[in-house]
């Protein structure tokens, strides 16, 4: 079993929680949301990893035209997106093992991505790739430098992981994607530490 495991089951015990406090506004994510929109094509095809209850980063893309894609490991998280936007498409799954039939011209896992370990980070980024058309691009958040680090959601632990930013540039390149922008505790994103990556080809 993987260490990250455990964090389904957080976010499903605390999905409430974790709800209740999530910022509705775009404070931090919204200088990168709006960097991901331009470089996209007219009603871009978007995968939203970790979507929680749909808000607020895919009902933000959602409303710009986007055809947002919600996956999630929690149930519970799904059913508040389906409640709230019941005419988007909200799905159960993971990242790991990530395997549908569409392409995408943009994914977002935003706060995450990096509850992965360093060892399933590389092969999801590879899945991930699988999944972006050429020229697609990818928006994840993850850690400053190489190291594991534990946060809380609500009451409840939770992993965290990341690889340097060499790291992630080795991966990247050897899933097919080059590096685009890196900024490393991000003061206009709540010292967040942000990646974005293209599909080549």
């Amino acid at each position: 079993m993987s260490r990250s495991d455990p964090n389904a089951a957080v976010y499903e015990a605390e999905a409430a929680a974790w709800d209740r406090d999530r910022r509705r506004g775009l404070e931090i994510e919204g200088a990168w949301l709006r960097r991901f929109v331009d470089v996209l094509p007219p009603n871009a095809a978007v995968l939203d990893l970790g979507c929680g209850g749909g808000e607020p980063i895919a009902a933000w893309l959602r409303v710009r035209g986007l055809a947002v894609t919600g996956l999630d490991l929690s149930e519970t998280m799904l059913a508040l997106a389906r409640a709230r936007h019941p005419e988007g498409d909200w799905r159960r799954g993971d990242m790991r093992t990530l395997d549908l039939p569409e392409r995408f011209d943009g994914i977002v896992a935003w706060d995450s991505f990096f509850h992965l370990t360093p060892a399933e980070q590389p092969p999801a980024l590879a899945q991930m790739a699988t999944h972006l058309r050429r020229g697609g691009t990818l928006l994840t958040t993850v850690g400053p430098r190489a190291g594991e680090a534990t946060g809380t959601v609500g009451g409840a632990s939770i992993y965290h992981a990341s690889l340097s930013p060499a790291g992630y540039a080795a991966a990247l390149e050897a899933a097919g994607l080059r590096m685009t922008r890196f900024v490393a505790e991000d003061p206009e994103a709540d010292r967040h530490s942000v990646l974005m990556a293209v599909r080549e080809g």
